[in-house]
């Protein structure tokens, strides 16, 4: 007979932890009497973090007596006590190996329904000072569980747990949970796991992204967990390219034509994708930064377009001091910024340099005779900083169905309203209502980050569906820190303290290159010491939030990954350099 053995409740509170401050639900303790299970949650407990934990979906979570006997033993701690993973309900049965997802069961006056296993974060391995216990929960086949609540009602240490309903199609909660997390991911399986009504919408998603994935053919990584190469760059490291032609498309605006010093074809890249390029104006100084392809296929050589900053080393090195005949290290295309292949219609917004990446997407549509509606929009501030201005209206004149609308932000006197522009000003939601842009296309946009913020924002006001909204954000990707207490972001920046003795770690996208040394546990440690952004979530290996593409270089993991990344990726929580890296943070 399954019994219930402890309720256990807690409120958020902050903990320090590696000089930061978390902001934590995962304490609970023991409570005496009955207590309202609610739809949402049980009286007296809460969550730190309701993006991962909580919800209608994940309102009480369930651990196993025999587990913490289990626990005990593997790990020789005597000292744990109900609630120490978190749980709310402490119970005897109910075993991970039998409970299936959508069984129902009736505790006191509550009727609760099983939706997914637990996603084990972080905060465990603090609460249960056992940094590698996310890792552990998946790999033993122990997550534990979520209820939602059918019925709300009170419940009390020592019910009865009774089971009224069985799940469709009998998946157990290990099954499901070794489904996502551990390889293979079988079709059949996964196919069964989205019949079942009550599995939660995360999963559900998860679930789709792998048999979307197994129906393209793309079987390295995980995409139910995190990014997966589209298709796997065409090359590991770097190859050299000689630099053809220098090209001034506007007056802060350099193209540069590369073609492969070895006179081998280049590998075709999708348009929007980018490329990482490694710039050596002397032996002592190297510089290694990330620019989008901004011209259509081409078997013979790449186009990377570059605007002048004026404290930007690399820009400056382009503009001033590369010459045609230079030879520079170039990684291969990569990046999910890419056209989608389907008739809706397509809207490229963008701004200043933003351009690039669709710029590239508006070659492709003109390559292959698009027939649906195409949508040009640009901004810039002026004629002089107009950049490929003529073969954006070449390329639209191509098209059976075009619209362009070019604003510019400062126009020069010079500047001809309805000839070089249409309107003065920004790029906004009241312009595209104007514009009777349509709802039901794919947006694609790139600029400075005030303008995908505010465009995107725009577009969901107006309507459009996440899913139809793609972006490209120049420079670091926003940080994935749950828990963490907000905090100012500075820039990235050298790491305190004397210089590694160990190989050279490149962040593209910041710009930095560190040595590595013996005093960082991962990589993610020595990107958050450098304050390069970073996403994350279980530092072990197990979520793949951490996935960043890995331009060059090797490493090795340490604990070894549950479901390696896709290929031309790392898992930066785990993994170690083996030799110098280029990492796409």
């Amino acid at each position: 007979m399954a019994r219930l053995l402890s309720i256990n409740v807690g409120l958020p509170r902050d903990v320090a932890w590696q000089g930061r401050t978390v902001h934590t639900g995962i304490w609970k303790a023991q409570v005496k009497g009955p207590r309202r299970v609610r739809r949402l949650n049980i009286d007296g407990d809460g969550q730190g973090d309701t993006a991962g934990h909580g919800g209608e979906h994940r309102a009480v979570f369930v651990y196993q007596d025999e587990s913490y006997r289990y626990w005990q033993e593997h790990l020789g701690r005597s000292n744990l006590v109900h609630g120490q993973f978190g749980e709310n309900f402490t119970v005897e049965g109910l075993a991970d190996t039998n409970v299936c997802i959508g069984d129902r069961y009736r505790i006191g006056s509550a009727l609760l329904e099983v939706t997914q296993p637990r996603v084990t974060c972080y905060r465990l391995g603090i609460r249960m000072d056992e940094p590698d216990m996310a890792a552990l929960l998946v790999r033993h086949g122990r997550p534990g569980f979520y209820f939602r609540v059918i019925e709300e009602g009170d419940v009390e240490t020592g019910d009865e747990i009774t089971q009224i309903a069985v799940g469709p199609e009998r998946m157990s909660v290990f099954e499901i949970n070794a489904l996502l997390y551990m390889p293979p991911h079988p079709r059949e399986r996964l196919e069964r796991a989205l019949r079942i009504p009550a599995l939660s919408r995360g999963w559900h998603r998860s679930f789709e992204a792998l048999l979307d994935q197994q129906k393209d053919n793309k079987t390295a990584g995980n995409a139910g967990l995190g990014p997966v190469a589209s298709p796997a760059p065409a090359w590991r490291g770097f190859r050299s390219f000689r630099v053809a032609r220098k090209i001034a498309e506007s007056g802060n605006v350099t193209s540069l034509i590369l073609e492969p010093a070895d006179g081998h074809p280049v590998a075709t890249a999708l348009p929007g994708q980018f490329v990482v390029i490694r710039l050596e104006p002397s032996a002592a100084q190297a510089m290694t930064r990330s620019y989008s392809l901004s011209s259509g296929a081409d078997a013979a050589s790449y186009r990377i377009s570059i605007k002048r900053e004026p404290h930007g080393a690399a820009s400056l090195y382009v503009a001033d001091e590369l010459k045609t005949g230079d030879v520079i290290a170039l990684g291969a295309p990569r990046g999910s910024f890419t056209l989608r292949p389907d008739a809706r219609p397509v809207v490229l917004l963008s701004a200043g340099i933003g351009v690039t990446p669709v710029l590239a997407m508006l070659h492709a549509l003109a390559a292959q005779g698009a027939m649906q509606d195409v949508w040009w929009l640009h901004g810039t501030r002026n004629g002089r900083e107009h950049s490929f201005a003529a073969e954006a209206r070449g390329l639209l004149a191509r098209l059976a169905h075009h619209h362009s609308h070019v604003c510019y932000s400062v126009p020069d006197p010079a500047d001809r309203p309805g000839l070089d522009f249409d309107t003065a000003g920004h790029l906004d939601r009241r312009l595209l209502e104007q514009l009777e842009v349509p709802r039901d296309g794919d947006f694609y946009l790139c600029g400075p980050a005030a303008f995908m913020s505010d465009l995107t924002a725009g577009l969901a006001a107006l309507g459009v569906p996440p899913d139809r909204i793609h972006t490209e954000l120049f420079g670091s990707k926003p940080s994935l820190t749950p828990g963490i207490a907000a905090a100012p972001k500075p820039r990235a920046h050298m790491p305190a303290g004397a210089t590694g003795p160990g190989p050279m770690v490149s962040f593209a996208r910041s710009g930095l290159n560190v040595r590595w040394g013996p005093s960082y546990a991962s990589l993610l440690e020595l990107a958050e010491a450098c304050d390069v952004p970073v996403r994350w979530s279980c530092r072990t290996g197990v979520c793949h939030n951490c996935e960043s593409g890995l331009i060059a270089g090797t490493v090795d993991y340490a604990p070894d990954p549950l479901d390696p990344p896709a290929d031309g990726n790392v898992l930066i929580c785990c993994a170690r350099p083996r030799n110098d890296v280029v990492i796409d943070l």
